[in-house]
């Protein structure tokens, strides 16, 4: 069996559970090639053993990009799609080589993802009505008519449950959750005062000026680092030195995993989401988890037993909970343990490519 993925986003979640699960699917015997990473992504995947090929697709009407990712289509029996760009362009070329088609839908666009699990949450500023209802009844009507040309896997049945609404065909849908590797390594020492950390790209969806607000109304101190960048983080560093805040914003580091097990917390003050891989890595680094109660993350993150979880927008709520868990070493330890246990237990990405596999196998079958 061959599997050609291919992915056009030059980081975040998509291309992680790419670059995570490529490799694992190989081990297992299939002939797989990536197409779209450049630069250490690719580095990555070629160290791991699997042939990967940079096409990226400049935007969703790429024709050119798109013709040269034909060839490298040829003789897969699986495509296997990871983003919008890649779904839109890359999708119906597999069904004319008569591969089979999966794409995988991440998520929804940054105006709408609030809706997700919360259908009467307030819509993002500045964003027009017009332009909720093209997305709505427009680019989410496209999709669910490309979900058509194959299989759709989401991560999370929050998602699932949402497209259903929106015209999607249930029976087009699997439910399979990205994957993370648990770490086996002890987690760093830990000095005063502790250290809270979030990883998200800066933008008024992942909520980090609700989590400075939070800061600043916490008791107990700590120290705060901020993984990321984005649009809004001149606007948050203005905000966190209005608060006195002892805040550190890193931008986007290329090793993050080493540095989440330099905290003590992580923190992912979202007003919506899917199933972000922010928090199984730090799931996966024996931390504590405060997120809020948004889309998928109910479904990774047990409120009380591997974290804490928080009503979105709720800066109050949140200071409480950072509160209880900086003055707490035994509960944020407890709460870690768990946390990586049940992303051991539930979200193994050895796991998760044995069932990725085991829906190719079966999509292959029954088009034979």
């Amino acid at each position: 069996m061959k599997v050609v993925y291919a992915v056009s986003v030059p980081r975040g979640g998509p291309l992680t559970h790419v670059l995570d699960l490529a490799p694992r699917v190989a081990a297992r015997g299939v002939q797989v090639q990536v197409l779209g990473p450049t630069g250490e992504p690719a580095r990555q995947l070629r160290e791991a053993g699997v042939e990967v090929h940079g096409l990226p697709l400049r935007h969703k009407l790429d024709l050119p990009g798109a013709a040269a990712i034909w060839p490298h289509l040829r003789e897969a029996d699986i495509v296997h799609t990871h983003d919008r760009r890649t779904g839109l362009l890359v999708r119906p070329q597999a069904r004319s080589r008569r591969a089979i088609s999966v794409h995988t839908f991440h998520g929804l666009p940054d105006e709408i993802f609030a809706r997700l699990g919360r259908p009467d949450a307030p819509d993002p500023p500045d964003v027009s009505r017009l332009r909720i209802a093209w997305l709505l009844h427009g680019l989410l009507r496209i999709e669910a008519l490309l979900s058509l040309l194959g299989t759709v896997v989401v991560p999370s049945h929050a998602l699932a449950e949402f497209l259903v609404a929106h015209g999607f065909p249930r029976q087009r849908l699997h439910v399979i959750p990205n994957g993370i590797t648990v770490s086996t390594s002890s987690p760093s020492s830990r000095t005063a005062p502790p250290r809270i950390g979030t990883s998200a790209v800066l933008d008024y969806r992942k909520g980090v000026d609700v989590l400075l607000e939070a800061a600043g109304k916490a008791s107990a101190p700590f120290r705060l680092d901020i993984f990321g960048d984005g649009s809004e983080r001149r606007r948050l560093e203005g905000r966190a030195a209005e608060l006195g805040l002892d805040a550190h914003f890193h931008g986007y580091v290329d090793d993050l995993p080493a540095r989440l097990r330099e905290l003590d917390v992580f923190v992912l003050p979202t007003r919506a989401d899917n199933f972000p891989m922010a928090i199984l890595e730090a799931m996966a680094a024996s931390l504590p988890v405060v997120a809020t109660r948004v889309g998928g993350i109910p479904e990774i993150v047990l409120d009380g037993e591997t974290g804490l979880l928080v009503p979105p927008e709720d800066a109050g709520a949140l200071a409480a909970a950072l509160d209880r868990l900086v003055q707490d070493s035994g509960e944020r330890t407890r709460l870690g343990e768990a946390g990586a246990a049940r992303a051991a237990a539930e979200f193994d990405s050895d796991s998760v490519a044995g069932r990725i596999v085991s829906l190719y196998e079966g999509l292959c079958a029954s088009s034979t």
